[in-house]
């Protein structure tokens, strides 16, 4: 399995000398089906970067005793772990790029003053990577294969199933370290980009995990903490979630699983998803989705003009462990397309979506039904224009992906806001992007976490 690199019918807005595909993934030797039952028997199985003493003593030199307690206090009481940032990591996983780990010392040739294209895609399973080349400044040209207008970064975070192309320009005579940490801080993938092979830079300094904090509490109050003290569960007896054992994805046919290049996952068919039991669904009671297609929001207020980031969103912020003051980073909110798009018509209907999940159970839905329990697909009609509006109710990061039509993120830049067909959602972020439903049939839509999709969110769009 590799990457698929498509031609541009036009020509494209920017030039270069040499271009070389940057293909990021993650590696496991256990079983897929044993990695999923690991994160249903404990979610922090693989966590293994948790808070110490010496944390604690720390945040209380920096932050002082009161405010330290409280915050311990706040994530005690939820029984879940601030540093809970990715499910599966470096503890199971190799990064690797084009295929080689760190050791390997994959080696892309340039010749001093040369603009080099370099495609990055990230195919991984469930990791996010930053990436930077430390020395060089990287100046994004395109994201999700789209051109945008040229953004000059010194570092990006890229999601599952993104992909960004990048122009450098090496001037000197030296090689640069390619440097892609995960999102969790467990481990990178490593590459150079040199002169002539056989040539090593050194590696940047390594970053501690960060802790989740505030940013992330936009999610609590609609987030499912099934283990809460006091919670009353006894209505959950008996709940039947086996169905979901022999999950239908046949209606994935024409899914691009070219990302999981490396890992055999076909032991997934089958799986056992009874263990599902005791799903907790009582956050979401009283929630009224019948107003979803409804030409007004969710709040009742009328549509934001096109182009016009949703409140609650936070499009200017590099996410979590991304520091703006230390170097460049890159935010959606900087991503403008080259020209506006064909269709220019607004939304006529609004359509909300809350990412929900048990994050102790390793459960994951859309609107707090995983795909075994909706009665049936998310219908768009043929030709229509409509706004979609992703409500993340859970503490993690998710990349949600839509097949067969392009998603045009509404990140403040009016009419030249960009396409994207995956979009990074964060902890308690509200964000939005409009469809023109223009591709006939039955399409796959959910969250490109392998795991987040198997344990239930995904959806199918169908469009007639």
């Amino acid at each position: 399995m590799g990457p698929l690199v498509i031609d541009a019918e036009q020509r494209e807005p920017f030039r270069y000398d040499r271009e070389h595909v940057l293909l990021l993934t993650d590696w496991s030797f256990e079983d897929p089906s044993t990695i999923f039952h690991n994160l249903k028997t404990g979610e922090g199985y693989y966590n293994f970067q948790e808070r110490t003493l010496g944390d604690f003593i720390a945040d209380v030199d920096r932050q002082g005793l009161a405010s330290t307690w409280e915050a311990r206090a706040m994530w005690g009481r939820m029984r879940m772990s601030s540093r809970d940032i990715a499910d599966v990591t470096g503890a199971t996983y190799t990064y690797l790029l084009n295929g080689h780990s760190p050791d390997d010392n994959w080696t892309a040739l340039f010749r001093p003053g040369e603009t080099q294209r370099l495609r990055v895609i990230n195919g991984s399973a469930m990791s996010y990577f930053d990436v930077r080349i430390p020395g060089l400044e990287m100046t994004v040209v395109a994201a999700d294969g789209q051109p945008v207008r040229p953004v000059p970064v010194e570092e990006f975070r890229i999601g599952v199933a993104e992909t960004y192309d990048v122009l450098v320009t090496p001037k000197d005579d030296v090689a640069y370290t390619i440097f892609a940490e995960s999102m969790d801080r467990s481990g990178f993938a490593r590459g150079t980009l040199a002169p002539r092979m056989g040539m090593v830079a050194p590696l940047p300094e390594r970053r501690r995990i960060a802790d989740r904090g505030m940013e992330a509490m936009g999610a609590h109050e609609g987030m499912d903490h099934g283990s809460m003290a006091g919670m009353d569960h006894s209505s959950m007896a008996g709940m039947d979630h086996g169905s979901m054992a022999g999950m239908d994805h046949s209606s994935m046919a024409g899914m691009d699983h070219g990302s999981m290049a490396g890992m055999d996952h076909s032991s997934m068919a089958g799986m056992d998803h009874g263990s599902m039991t005791d799903m907790d669904h009582s956050s979401m009671a009283g929630m009224d989705h019948a107003q979803m297609d409804s030409t007004e929001s969710a709040t009742g207020t009328a549509m934001l003009p096109v182009g016009v980031a949703q409140p609650g969103s936070r499009l200017d912020q590099p996410g979590i462990g991304l520091d703006a003051r230390e170097r460049r980073v890159l935010v959606y909110q900087d991503l403008k397309a080259i020209a506006p798009w064909p269709d220019r018509r607004p939304p006529g209907r609004e359509l909300e979506l809350h990412l929900t999940g048990n994050m102790e159970r390793y459960m994951w839905s859309f609107d707090g039904k995983k795909f075994s329990e909706v009665s049936g697909p998310i219908h768009f009609d043929k030709g229509e224009r409509l706004r979609l509006i992703l409500v993340n109710r859970t503490m993690m990061e998710h990349p949600i992906h839509l097949h067969g039509m392009w998603m045009e993120l509404e990140n403040g830049a009016g009419e030249l806001i960009p396409r994207k067909h995956t979009l990074n959602v964060k902890p308690g972020e509200r964000l939005s992007a409009l469809i023109t439903a223009d591709a006939e049939g039955s399409w796959a839509f959910h969250c490109h976490l392998l795991y987040h999709m198997d344990a239930g969110m995904f959806r199918v769009v169908k469009v007639a």
